[in-house]
């Protein structure tokens, strides 16, 4: 009987390396945003705040990445997932840290290792910078 198990995650180094490329992109656009990063387990592996950013951001970035690692799918996919059932919607926005609109994005290829989450800007701007942060680790 196997006991343990190996899973994939993502390095603190490249944890880092996502969030800062995040900043960066909203630096150069002006915008001002929190950005978190998550291992697939949903712990937080960076964030790094903007001076400026919204304070109530600071939980909504880092519940965006948990959603994402925890689901393995965009953030903004959950209404159409969900569909027309109320049931549902009611249901899961009701779940603590679950995040139902845009500005996180899981990280990785077929088999994802975590989850990055943008927020402070629009919901479009979040994304970009989250995909921003993809890109610089060769995640996108």
């Amino acid at each position: 009987m196997q006991v343990t198990t190996s899973i994939p995650g993502i390095t603190a180094e490249a944890a880092a390396a996502a969030a800062m490329a995040a900043v960066r992109h909203a630096e150069q656009n002006g915008w001002k945003i929190n950005v978190a990063v998550c291992d697939r387990g949903g712990n937080l592996m960076a964030f790094l705040r903007m001076p400026g950013a919204f304070l109530h951001s600071i939980n909504i970035a880092i519940d965006k990445a948990y959603t994402a690692a925890s689901f393995g799918f965009p953030t903004k996919a959950w209404m159409g997932a969900v569909g027309h059932d109320e049931g549902m919607k009611l249901g899961f926005s009701s779940q603590p840290r679950l995040i139902v609109f845009g500005g996180g994005l899981p990280i990785g290829r077929g088999d994802w290792i975590g989850g990055i989450g943008v927020s402070g800007a629009s919901e479009a701007e979040d994304e970009e910078c989250a995909r921003a942060g993809l890109a610089a680790i060769d995640m996108a």
